[in-house]
């Protein structure tokens, strides 16, 4: 089994579990694509989310939403190196990326997490000396949702993460987290299932990363929730997402990847309390 990493923010009691910040520098992510395209804008996004708690920032520059169409290295390198030179220094910095090349110029330019969809980049993790997170994704971002298929998704999930982060540990790795990937090639019923069953996720023994904040499930569900026939926007979802948030945290999750900020450092230090 990897080092665990404990869940501590600076400044803040080991068992109130880490935020990281979303910084998305894409015109398309499901969110709030197109809101922090321009470095200016992303960087000070990036300061804001400090100024509200976040223990970490993931910088990415590639949406990974479902239909979403790939970029190419360039023009992901050109989006996320001036935000990550721009907040180095100021916070703990991940990279959200998917390609070797991106990982090895953000971790240049001030990046120490390789927050990683595919769960392929553990040698170049390895090689540079930094911490990956392994994320499970059936698929990929354009045809992930477009029939996704599990006999156990639960087992499935968990086998996968455990064979990828134990590969990660035997190639020298030090810092490891899962993430069990809510929405990447999941149904409602599939994301419901692991979240239920998330203990067995935290039990595998690598520190839990969960990132459900304002997902098009949250989105169903709060408009089943209240009789609406249509999905509740994505800037509609906070109540949702600091639900899935607490649970999360109360099976074991060590990080919460979230767009609020503020809203889930204040939920972690009640769940902790």
């Amino acid at each position: 089994m990897a080092d665990v990493v404990p869940r501590l923010g600076v400044g803040t009691p080991a068992s109130i579990p880490l935020v990281m910040g979303i910084v998305n520098v894409t015109p398309d992510s499901f969110s709030d694509g197109g809101k922090f395209l321009e470095p200016a804008s992303a960087i000070a996004h990036g300061l804001s989310l400090i100024e509200e708690g976040a223990s970490v920032l993931d910088i990415g520059g590639e949406s990974t939403r479902p239909g979403a169409v790939p970029v190419d290295v360039e023009t992901e390198l050109a989006r996320v190196i001036p935000v990550l030179e721009g907040l180095s220094g100021r916070c703990r910095l991940s990279i959200d990326t998917r390609h070797a090349e991106v990982a090895r110029a953000a971790v240049a330019a001030g990046a120490t997490l390789i927050n990683d969809v595919s769960a392929s980049l553990w040698p170049v993790a390895a090689e540079l000396g930094v911490g990956w997170i392994a994320m499970h994704m059936q698929g990929d971002p354009g045809t992930m949702q477009t029939d996704p298929h599990y006999d156990d998704v639960v087992s499935e999930v968990c086998e996968f993460l455990r064979e990828r982060a134990t590969a990660a540990s035997e190639a020298g790795v030090k810092e490891i987290w899962v993430d069990p990937g809510f929405g990447f090639g999941k149904t409602d019923v599939h994301n419901l299932a692991l979240l239920s069953h998330l203990d067995r996720i935290v039990e595998l023994g690598w520190p839990v990363m969960v990132g459900t904040s304002r997902k098009a499930m949250l989105g169903r569900l709060l408009a089943t929730s209240d009789g609406s026939a249509d999905i509740v926007p994505a800037d509609d979802r906070l109540a949702g997402s600091i639900a899935t948030e607490v649970w999360a945290m109360h099976a074991g999750a060590s990080m919460i990847r979230a767009h609020d900020v503020r809203s889930a450092i204040q939920a972690a230090k009640v769940v902790a309390a």
